[in-house]
């Protein structure tokens, strides 16, 4: 589908600039304002993610409680995200993301006023938290491919670090914030705080000037023939597929903070809402450091990525292990320095590897395997800890992701003796 967003050549294009620095994808205006307008609605995402697991404890006292919720708003990108992906390719991406943008804020005031007038019930939670997940499972691939819009291939290995620099500070302090917040003025000032960070996104994505994108040639044809037509080229490239194979296992089995840290926090390491927002950003210090040293090095070979993953893996084994509180914190920021390590480089590795046109369909797998996994991983958590303890499900999780570590480098070995070819062109 057409689009007049991209018909102009991008002005003072980044491939031109000095790619030295840290920060140097943020001399670009456009990718500066979606930077710092994301760093604010970031915040407030993760305070909210803290309210909504607190809130579900204190109606239900039930870990299985915790991993439904968490299933429910995951599950949608599960089944809705490669669509995602196909609709990223094929629409004014600026425009959709104001959409998208604009229905999660309307979902945390809805959320916010059902808890401040007392009527919120645990099935609300459960809608509300599906709702937000259909609208995650477009706005995310589409959030991904559009950054390389906005750089250009040069900046990219700057940029996505970059993305995960903001992430994890929102990581840092959303949590310490939300949990603060929970203290003083109860979960409902969470999700209002919440909704009120959307709007500088919004502001900031109604700015950015078309004119100056990357242009990129748009997917058109049959949905379900242009979804084919991106997966049949990840299993046709064995760099993208090592990729996929890794976030497979570390998605549905590594990463789901979600679930398992409110629960270690209550049944494990006996903290309150201030100590559970603690561990978060603890979690989100150790990440916003590694995305610093990623985006200054630029690197995002595979052997980083499988060393990021395999460390990941272990150090969850160790935060099950662990029932002291110090240790624990100095675990998760050690996980937080793996984990960015490997997402980091994993997502600017695929972004380098897809061509413009497929690249939305490209990132939704990325999405689908590290977020659309969760619901299994979180359901699976949840009925693990009811059933053997928190302490046995985290470590049994960290077991099965050091496997698919280790599954994924057998292939590395056998696919092409230890070092697979990229594609020869990276297309706008």
């Amino acid at each position: 589908m057409a689009s007049d967003d991209n018909a102009h050549a991008p002005r003072g294009a980044p491939a031109e600039r000095s790619v030295r620095g840290i920060f140097v994808a943020l001399s670009v205006r456009n990718f500066r304002l979606f930077w710092f307008g994301q760093l604010i609605s970031l915040c407030g995402t993760w305070m909210q993610t803290v309210g909504q697991a607190w809130l579900v404890l204190n109606l239900t006292q039930s870990p299985l409680a915790v991993g439904t919720v968490t299933t429910l708003q995951f599950l949608p990108i599960t089944l809705l995200v490669l669509f995602g992906g196909v609709f990223a390719d094929r629409v004014p991406k600026r425009r959709f993301l104001v959409i998208t943008q604009s229905a999660a804020m309307l979902q945390a005031l809805v959320l916010a006023l059902l808890v401040s007038t007392g009527a919120v019930r645990l099935w609300h939670i459960y809608l509300l938290a599906t709702a937000l997940g259909i609208t995650n499972a477009f706005d995310n691939p589409t959030r991904q491919a559009f950054v390389p819009e906005m750089v250009g291939k040069e900046l990219v290995p700057n940029a996505v670090p970059l993305n995960s620099t903001l992430f994890n500070a929102a990581r840092i302090v959303g949590p310490a914030i939300g949990g603060v917040t929970i203290a003083l003025f109860g979960v409902a000032g969470t999700f209002y705080l919440n909704a009120a960070s959307f709007i500088p996104v919004i502001i900031a994505l109604l700015m950015i000037r078309t004119s100056e994108l990357f242009p990129v040639e748009k997917g058109s044809g049959r949905m379900l023939t242009q979804l084919r037509e991106g997966v049949d080229f990840a299993f046709r490239t064995p760099s993208v597929l090592l990729i996929l194979i890794l976030m497979a296992f570390v998605g549905t089995f590594g990463y789901n903070f979600s679930t398992a840290l409110p629960l270690l926090a209550r049944f494990v390491l006996h903290t309150g809402s201030v100590g559970f927002g603690t561990m978060t950003a603890v979690l989100g210090v150790g990440s916003l450091v590694a995305a610093l040293v990623v985006a200054y090095t630029k690197r995002s070979d595979e052997r980083q990525i499988l060393i990021g993953g395999g460390v990941f893996s272990v150090l969850l084994i160790l935060v099950g292990l662990s029932h002291w509180y110090a240790v624990t914190l100095i675990l998760l920021m050690l996980m937080g320095v793996s984990g960015i390590i490997f997402t980091a480089s994993a997502n600017t590795r695929l972004q380098l590897l897809s061509p413009g046109h497929l690249r939305g369909r490209i990132m939704s797998l990325y999405v689908l395997l590290f977020a659309g996994t969760t619901p299994v991983g979180a359901f699976l958590l949840g009925n693990v800890a009811e059933r053997l303890g928190v302490q046995q499900a985290v470590v049994l999780f960290g077991v099965l992701s050091t496997t698919g570590v280790a599954l994924t480098v057998l292939y590395r070995l056998r696919v092409a003796g230890g070092s697979l070819a990229a594609p020869s062109s990276w297309g706008q």
